[in-house]
């Protein structure tokens, strides 16, 4: 069920288990991949995962009921992008208020599982912030997970740069009208090898424009759509996976 397709009395007449919240940023992502990549791949990934859980969790007969993808947070803690043109971006104490209240105003009709699908690095420490603070709220009965795409595609989690392979590819493989294939070997030749600037252990670099010239880390060429649809099924898997826990557990 996405709720930004169905009608109040749709929503007052299912039988939800579980919201997911695509949580992405306006945020460059070099040259040839739009500025909507994060919130694009976590709605992507959302859409995906609440399809498996409809379909398969609990296999045969489970008394299992539909997930509501809310619809995506666009804008994220990205000040790091600054740079660059188009970046959007808030603070991380405005960001935390605004998707916990989000939040809540899904517990107010009854939904009171959450888990906020993540699509950009700089939001991860927000997240978990307030994935505890909802959870804890005596307030409400509500409990909420944060999770991250790229952090649940095993052994590619490796290649994680920024508009690089594993965004690149999922783009290609949900969105492929967005990406400019004719700037990818500009993207390539500009990119940096890896995030940051670091030193003993420490990230000198507070901002991307000190290490990336053209915002891309990573190889965009390495990201075809078969990758992608790769990345897809693994996120999409472990997401639904997730959702059944949160669902199937006892609030603290």
């Amino acid at each position: 069920m996405r709720l930004s397709e169905v009608t109040w009395t749709d929503v007052r007449d299912a039988d939800v288990d579980v919201a997911f919240l695509p949580v992405g940023s306006t945020e460059q992502h070099g040259p040839h991949a739009p500025l909507g990549t994060d919130a694009l791949n976590a709605v992507a990934v959302a859409e995906a995962a609440a399809d498996a859980y409809e379909e398969s969790s609990g296999g045969p007969g489970a008394d299992r009921g539909e997930v509501a993808v809310a619809p995506p947070i666009p804008v994220g803690v990205a000040e790091e992008h600054r740079a660059f043109d188009g970046t959007m971006w808030v603070s991380p104490e405005t960001f935390r208020a605004y998707v916990r209240e989000a939040a809540e105003s899904l517990v107010a009709h009854g939904i009171d599982r959450v888990v906020f699908v993540n699509g950009h690095g700089g939001n991860v420490e927000a997240l978990a912030e307030v994935a505890r603070r909802f959870s804890r709220d005596p307030d409400h009965d509500g409990y909420g997970v944060a999770f991250t795409w790229f952090e649940a595609v095993g052994d590619h989690a490796s290649d994680m740069g920024h508009a690089g392979p594993l965004e690149t590819a999922l783009l290609r493989a949900t969105n492929p009208e967005l990406v400019r294939e004719e700037r990818v070997n500009e993207a390539s030749a500009g990119a940096a090898d890896r995030w940051g600037e670091w030193v003993s252990g420490v990230n000198l670099a507070h901002d991307s424009d000190e290490f990336t010239d053209n915002g891309v880390v990573g190889d965009p060429r390495e990201g075809d759509a078969e990758r992608g649809a790769e990345l897809l099924d693994r996120a999409s898997a472990a997401l639904a996976e997730l959702a059944v826990a949160v669902v199937d557990r006892d609030a603290v």
